[in-house]
Order: structure tokens, then C-alpha cells, then sequence
């Protein structure tokens, strides 16, 4: 030991042996290290590759979402074109009943109801043969 003000300066003699193991170690410690971050390494790639397709999957079905709101957008606005067509046609309607005059009794024209004439079956089926005997509807071959 050498004094140097007040500290002391001790030096160590270190064996070769000693020196041997420390890189025993340290190369041990590097491996160890090294097998370390490859893991982590792996483990982040599988994480990012499952949350690409997770995402992928997702948008997908947000797609196909999409899809049958604007087909059920376009049949609401379908609708509403028929409808708002439908509720023109009630309103003209409605105008149109105060432009009709309402009748009175007065203003109907009576009939006299003619008699029905009944005949019967056999009746119908003779005259109707007579008549297309008449207009040659029935012909004779020769």
C-alpha cells in the first residue's frame, strides 16, 4: 500500500486463472444476454404479425357492415320516395274532395227498374242453338 494524501491505493494482483473465468462468464453472460433479446425479438413479431391479422379480420367485418348500412340506406331513401309519393297523392285527394259538391236528393235521377226476364235452362240452350244454326255457325259437311 502506497499513502497518497489521505487515501490509499491498493492494488490487486489478479491471477490468470481469475482472468479466464471473468471471460468464462462474460461470454456466458453475453449468450445469455443475446438469447435474451432474440426472444423478446420473436415474441414482438408475433405480437405485431396476431395484431395485423386481428386488424385485418376487423376491418373486414367493418367492411361488410358498411355494405348493408348503404344497402339499408338506400332502401330507406326508396322508402321515403314512396312514401312522401303516397302522401302527395292523400293530399291531392283530399284537396280534390272539397272541390266535388256533395248531392242531395234532388239532384238524383230515379229509374224505373225493368222486369227481368226468367228463362229457363232448356229455353236458352234451344234459342242458342236456333241462332247459330241461322248465322251458319253450324254447318253440315257434305
Amino acid at each position: 500500500m502506497k499513502p497518497y494524501g489521505k487515501q490509499l491505493n491498493l492494488k490487486k494482483k489478479v491471477s490468470y486463472e481469475s482472468k479466464k473465468n471473468s471471460e468464462k462468464i462474460s461470454i456466458i453472460n453475453f449468450k445469455l444476454i443475446h438469447q435474451i433479446l432474440d426472444t423478446i425479438n420473436i415474441s414482438l413479431l408475433v405480437l405485431i404479425f396476431t395484431s395485423f391479422f386481428l386488424s385485418f379480420n376487423s376491418q373486414r367485418k367493418w367492411s361488410n357492415t358498411y355494405k348493408n348500412l348503404s344497402k339499408t340506406r338506400a332502401i330507406n331513401n326508396n322508402l321515403i320516395d314512396f312514401i312522401s309519393k303516397i302522401e302527395e297523392f292523400y293530399i291531392s285527394e283530399l284537396e280534390s274532395i272539397n272541390t266535388y259538391r256533395k248531392t242531395k236528393p234532388e239532384d238524383l235521377i230515379y229509374l224505373d227498374r225493368l222486369p227481368e226476364k226468367k228463362e229457363s235452362l232448356f229455353e236458352k240452350n234451344l234459342s242458342s242453338y236456333i241462332e247459330g244454326f241461322s248465322d251458319s255457325k253450324y254447318q253440315r259437311g257434305y
